[in-house]
């Protein structure tokens, strides 16, 4: 049996005095693509940051292809090969999309390959091609995103962690994007994604997690938990 790519086990993480992440318990295997469900609030944020360095853990551990990432500054997170892409896209809206795309290939091992990934980054997303000289400020929200996700690409991930990546685009860009989340993990890249498209994410996902008040309330494969009673009632409504 094949180790896990991410192994999170007992993690714990806060802010301050506030205990937010309570003993999380979580495996992504290398090629899969993992959802991470749950209400506001639950926790689910909190522990993308903490896995990316952002966030001190205060107790637990995560292991990323056998590498601790406790204690590790976020951008050796990064070369280790664990990349976020965060909610809110976060773009530097004067520069054009191919210098954003730029900013994700800073690590010494993306560099040497970043016109390899820009040229795959391209493939997925072909409007950024079309694109790549405008400012990245002036283009749709669904094409922000495109960017987004294709700067954390150029980082070379072994492991992309997506957060509401589909937040506040129509239905139709939503889709378009999550097609090149199918082309990525195609790509052999591991996919952690933060969705509230239940629905969606789970017809996608080898693997989910329902995250409350910090812990793992459920888990299973993606059509074990669309069948699950109780997140049918509570997250689809039905």
């Amino acid at each position: 049996m094949s180790t896990p790519l991410l192994e999170v086990s007992g993690l714990q993480a806060g802010y301050g005095d506030v205990t937010v992440l309570r003993g999380i318990d979580l495996t992504v295997d290398r090629g899969q693509m993992v959802a991470l469900i749950g209400a506001n609030g639950a926790g689910k944020t909190t522990l993308l940051r903490s896995l990316s360095g952002l966030v001190r853990a205060t107790g637990g551990q995560a292991r990323l292809d056998g590498v601790a990432l406790q204690g590790l500054a976020p951008h050796r997170i990064v070369e280790a090969g664990f990349v976020q892409s965060p909610e809110g896209k976060q773009l530097f809206t004067d520069m054009s999309v191919q210098e954003n795309l730029m900013v994700g290939a800073h690590n010494a091992r993306a560099r040497a390959l970043r016109q390899q990934t820009l040229a795959e980054v391209f493939d997925i997303f072909p409007i950024l091609a079309e694109r790549r000289s405008q400012r990245a400020g002036t283009l749709s929200g669904g094409q922000q995103q495109m960017v987004a996700v294709g700067r954390a690409l150029m980082a070379k991930p072994q492991l992309l962690a997506l957060d509401e990546p589909s937040l506040g685009l129509a239905p139709i860009m939503a889709d378009r994007l999550f097609e090149s989340i199918g082309r990525i993990r195609a790509l052999g890249i591991s996919v952690l994604v933060i969705e509230q498209n239940v629905f969606k994410v789970l017809q996608m996902a080898d693997r989910g997690y329902v995250m409350e008040n910090g812990v793992i309330e459920m888990s299973g494969t993606g059509s074990e938990l669309l069948r699950n009673e109780r997140l049918r009632s509570s997250y689809l409504g039905l």
